[in-house]
């Protein structure tokens, strides 16, 4: 029977980062958000004001946005050790920026449509009514981003010796609450120039040009978080330098090779190498130790017989 011991082989599979401070004030976000939709929702409903009702409900899909970061956060911490996920639960919170970054393109379209909307078929707009909403939705809003602004590209170091995590998961947070805020300011500078000019098409105006700079925003953040869910391998000039520091030694061939994100900030590759003289592979992971990208190595090494 093998007795020999294994551990100094072996190494943890955890990669993910959890950003205790972020889930921390997405929870402040959220109880903020909350008190402000229900206080909006409870507030129309009693004076029969449709602005704050429409602003109170669009309240409650950032709301929603904001469960699904913390979801994210939970399962991730949850399922960290779970050896049922093969290189941990890394890819959670980057899952969970995706998903809020289709809501937040699906706000954008509603947005879009309800503008087309009211520019097709004016309507009577309740100016200081709606100028206090679209101030409070405004203050709302700036206190949420002030709470995430420096946590959504965490800076900190750690045993793979990287500078900087990026939570993509935070970071739609962080997109939900500039998105609401950028609405809020077009929609104050729009009720102005409807108050006291008499431009009541600003209003539908400045909502279309809010639902493409949203739109961009969320395809951006869909365009950051999909190569990593799908396996996307590292951009061709990191995987050149990790086969060029191979091959110069001992007329090593790489045959074959695979670099991809299991995390937001971790690679892992698996390289196999073809060569007339064999060394160990420690000796070829020694090699590599300054490509610190990349926290899981697997090398294979093929001893060819062929003459030269």
């Amino acid at each position: 029977m093998h007795a020999q011991d294994l551990n100094k082989w072996r190494h943890s599979h955890n990669f993910t980062h959890h950003n205790h401070r972020g889930e921390r004030r997405t929870y402040y976000v959220l109880l903020l958000t909350l008190i402000t939709m229900l206080i909006e929702i409870t507030a129309g409903t009693i004076y029969g004001s449709m602005a704050l009702l429409a602003d109170g409900w669009h309240m409650g899909t950032h709301a929603f946005a904001f469960m699904i970061t913390i979801f994210a956060y939970h399962y991730s911490r949850k399922h960290a050790d779970n050896k049922s996920f093969t290189f941990g639960t890394g890819k959670a919170s980057v899952l969970g920026g995706y998903s809020s970054a289709i809501l937040l393109g699906l706000v954008a379209l509603i947005m879009l449509g309800e503008s087309i909307h009211r520019l097709m078929s004016p309507q009577i707009i309740q100016f200081n009514e709606a100028i206090m909403v679209a101030v409070i939705g405004l203050l709302v809003n700036v206190v949420s981003a002030f709470l995430l602004k420096d946590d959504h590209h965490h800076g900190h170091e750690h045993q793979h010796g990287h500078s900087h995590h990026h939570d993509h998961n935070l970071k739609a947070a962080y997109l939900h609450v500039l998105a609401d805020a950028l609405t809020s300011v077009l929609a104050i500078a729009a009720l102005f120039a409807g108050k006291y000019w008499g431009w009541n098409w600003v209003d539908a105006l400045m909502g279309i040009v809010g639902s493409v700079i949203i739109t961009r925003w969320a395809i951006g953040l869909m365009r950051q978080t999909s190569p990593i869910l799908l396996d996307a391998g590292i951009d061709y000039d990191y995987q050149k330098q990790v086969v060029t520091t191979l091959e110069k030694y001992n007329n090593s061939k790489v045959s074959d090779i695979h670099i991809w994100r299991v995390s937001a900030d971790h690679y892992a590759a698996v390289i196999s190498l073809v060569t007339h003289i064999p060394e160990s592979v420690d000796h070829y992971k020694q090699l590599l130790h300054k490509f610190d990208k990349i926290v899981h190595l697997t090398i294979e090494v093929n001893h060819c017989t062929e003459r030269q």
